[in-house]
């Protein structure tokens, strides 16, 4: 029984579709939810549970996003040489799903914290779980890439030509539909708080869904079991590509002697052994691929999104007026914008160049898209110098910075050695922090008897100088040195009332006591403040990224709370979101110019049966556009964020350069035309069946440039 017999006895149909279908799409839906679910907070992860830095969080995330870009190499040679798609489908999505159950488990911070205080206390075990589980991820998700749209193709037979465009369609559909409500929806799993024994950022929840929605995917997978066609492997493209090209090397090494008459190009040197045809598909790709050696750059700047871009986010303000938009929601824009932008650029911009009579080649528009990601890097380096002028003054490495704060019943003349003079008000402070290039200062009351007290000042460090009731024991407290985490705000009470208080959510404060800081989310936020029978309520309305001191005075219950005063340690974020926006829009503009063109520049060059190559070759450049990420935020170190942003601009702006000047002296081919000409020569097939031949691969190409418009997110 031939192939084709086998499909027709085994596809069973629903409205002209083979119902298989419908389980690779259900499924695809839920793979890409689960990746770009996990995707879009694994960032702040590593920032706010892990507590990593700004360089090494992004430096790991980066070096995940590449090893997602290689692992489909993997996936395509176990595929095609050995297990076949089906095979390789499930096998590499169990472990997939492993991998994302073990990145939910590693970010339950009660597993190691023995004291509940909220903090895990051995991050080795959550950084060795959580670093196995993103391995395990990237080989799932990039093994079964290059497997699922192919093999959802194969359900289809000869006369449902229609039906299967439309699955491509329906299928690249589901994969913007995944990223866009995963982006959207597990930001806010991970604003929730929630715990065992301590309330934190409920980051198990917001792994633990795409965990989820990953074995969905894998169950909804295994159920059309009985219903699919399964081709065995009919061997690997890239595996022959890779032997030519390596024989061809060794050939011309050997006959690297001037006596051997040269050959009009090296791969010729692979006539003795391989098809001359092979030989000129593969002098095709190479022309292609060399054209690939600048493309990494505009993946360096195109995948910060969710790395740089995202944090910076958390410096900033997400208060919409209607809704709160989290840091890592600001994602979700580029999903929108390229399902805004595809259909824009296809149907109007495109065709009104034309009609202007420019020659807008695939080239020229890539070439024009890597000059609007650099402009996205313009945008949102211009967008880092207003958050910076924002930002509080902190003190550098040799410095020190003090504020005072008087809860004594008068006000009081403060001055601090050598030649500092300050007036503050009872239940009052200093206006702002006062820097010291030295250590140990005397600080001195006007009081009577006049109080003299030392003190010795943390180096890099922020403190507040407490004087209370009693000011012969005024005492520092330290205070926060860099923006409150993930937009939140960081509060405290000084009490200065004449017995211990109780304050909701906060433990018990002694008379003249300060509480540690604690994070509060953006918007009113209630505290009861009690002492026995005796009690008042405390409401303050919160922004972003702000840091407050509360003082408590001796008359709080009989005035319900209202003289509680306010000490504004840190401004909130004053920048908004929405300026985000038009670097959002750039880059996503870069995007459908660059990667969307590219793919089709890519299939159009290409002969059929090297498709897959191009495609390998594609990822890789993606994978080292990531790692030269990775590269720049570990040895760059620049000191300003904006620097590094117009670093990354500049450089794309050189490498469109250079790339402008290789695409000017490119020569667009036919490839079916190259192929048939060389058949012709080697009188392969007759000629009746050249022309049905170019006929099909032509069909082919158009059907992959189809596609290509919307694998942008694949």
């Amino acid at each position: 029984m031939d192939e084709t017999t086998k499909k027709k006895k085994k596809t069973a149909e629903c409205c002209g579709y083979p119902i298989s279908i419908f389980f690779i799409v259900v499924n695809e839906f839920c793979e890409r939810f689960s990746y770009y679910g996990m995707r879009a907070v694994l960032v702040l992860y590593f920032r706010y549970f892990l507590l990593w830095d700004d360089d090494l969080a992004t430096s790991i995330y980066h070096a995940f996003v590449a090893l997602c870009y290689l692992t489909p190499i993997l996936g395509a040679i176990i595929a095609d040489s050995w297990l076949g798609k089906f095979k390789t489908i499930i096998y590499l999505s169990i472990v997939y799903a492993i991998g994302q159950v073990t990145m939910a488990i590693s970010t339950i911070h009660d597993i190691t914290d023995a004291n509940r205080d909220g903090t895990p206390d051995n991050f080795t075990f959550h950084i060795a779980l959580s670093m196995l589980g993103l391995i395990l991820i990237a080989l799932g998700t990039g093994g079964i890439k290059p497997c699922v749209a192919a093999f959802g193709g194969d359900q289809f037979q000869e006369h449902q030509s229609r039906q299967l465009n439309t699955f491509f369609s329906v299928f690249y559909l589901c994969i913007n539909a995944g990223s866009l409500l995963s982006t959207l929806i597990t930001p806010v799993l991970r604003a929730q708080e929630c715990g065992i024994h301590t309330q934190q950022q409920c980051y198990p929840l917001a792994f633990g869904v795409p965990a989820v929605l990953m074995v969905i995917s894998l169950v909804v997978f295994i159920a059309g079991s009985g219903m699919y066609v399964k081709t065995d492997p009919e061997g690997n493209i890239m595996w022959s590509v890779c032997k030519c090209i390596g024989f061809a090397i060794k050939n011309r090494f050997r006959h690297r002697s001037s006596s051997y008459p040269k050959r009009e190009h090296w791969m010729d040197w692979a006539n003795e052994k391989y098809d001359k045809l092979l030989i000129a598909q593969i002098k095709m790709v190479l022309k292609v691929l060399f054209l690939y050696i600048p493309l990494p750059m505009f993946w360096t700047l195109f995948d910060q999104k969710g790395s740089r871009w995202t944090l910076q986010a958390t410096t900033m303000s997400g208060d919409f007026g209607a809704f709160i938009l989290q840091p890592d929601q600001m994602q979700t824009v580029n999903p929108i914008l390229i399902l805004t932008l595809v259909p824009i650029m296809d149907r109007l911009i495109f065709p009104l160049i034309q009609k202007c009579g420019l020659n807008f080649s695939p080239l020229k528009r890539m070439t024009v898209g890597m000059l609007f990601a650099a402009m996205a890097f313009v945008s949102a380096a211009l967008v880092q110098i207003e958050i910076d002028k924002t930002l509080p003054n902190f003190p550098s490495s040799s410095e020190s910075q003090l504020k005072v704060v008087n809860t004594y019943s008068t006000t009081l003349n403060v001055t601090i050695s050598p030649n500092e003079h300050l007036l503050i008000e009872s239940f009052g402070s200093s206006a702002d922090y006062v820097t010291f290039d030295h250590q140990d200062i005397t600080v001195s009351l006007n009081t009577n008897p006049v109080i003299t007290k030392a003190f010795s000042l943390i180096k890099g460090g922020r403190q507040t100088l407490i004087i209370p009731s009693d000011p012969t024991v005024m005492y520092l407290k330290e205070d926060v040195k860099s923006k409150p985490r993930e937009g939140k705000n960081a509060i405290r009470f000084v009490n200065g009332y004449t017995a211990d208080l109780n304050i909701t959510n906060l433990d018990s404060i002694e008379p003249s006591a300060t509480t540690n800081y604690t994070l509060v989310n953006q918007g009113k936020r209630d505290f009861v403040l009690r002492h026995g029978e005796q009690w008042c309520e405390f409401s303050r309305k919160f922004g972003f990224g702000a840091s407050y001191t509360f003082l408590i005075p001796s008359t709080v219950f009989s005035d319900d709370c209202e003289s509680i005063t306010e000490v504004e340690d840190m401004k909130p974020n004053s920048v908004h979101m929405a300026l985000q926006i038009p670097q959002y829009f750039l880059i996503t503009t870069g995007e459908v110019m660059f990667s969307v063109t590219g793919l089709q520049f890519s299939y159009s060059q290409a002969p059929k049966n090297m498709k897959s190559v191009l495609q390998a070759g594609w990822l890789c450049t993606n994978a080292v556009g990531n790692i030269i990420v990775l590269i720049v935020a570990e040895l760059g170190k620049l000191p300003k964020q904006w620097a590094e942003y117009l670093l990354f601009a500049s450089l794309l702006v050189a490498v469109s350069i250079i790339f402008s000047i290789m695409a000017y002296f490119y020569t667009y081919i036919d490839p079916a035309e190259i192929e048939a000409q060389v058949r012709k020569e080697q009188g392969l097939e007759p000629e009746e069946m050249e022309k049905e031949t170019i006929e099909m691969e032509e069909k082919d190409e158009d059907q992959k440039n189809e596609q290509g418009v919307k694998q942008t997110k694949i």
